[in-house]
């Protein structure tokens, strides 16, 4: 018995572009609200970056993992269709 090898889009999966994308938002909004803190609590009242930026830092991490768990698999171009 042949056992075919599946390929995964990797890199390519919409997810993982997604996951990045709120990756770096997230943080960014991490990173501003812990520098400026002072003047993000004057203007919004509150810990609007912080939450954000956690939650899509969060988001990112469910992306991600089931980018992992659940990966796309990519027929071999090579090979004709069943």
């Amino acid at each position: 018995m042949v056992r075919e090898k599946r390929r995964t889009a990797g890199l390519f999966d919409i997810r993982v572009v997604i996951a990045a994308l709120l990756a770096i938002y997230g943080a960014t909004l991490v990173v501003v609200d812990l520098v400026d803190r002072a003047e993000v609590v004057a203007k919004t009242g509150g810990d609007a970056d912080l939450w954000v930026g956690a939650g899509l830092l969060a988001a990112a991490g469910l992306f991600a993992a089931w980018a992992l768990w659940r990966p796309v698999a990519v027929r071999d171009s090579r090979q004709p269709p069943r």
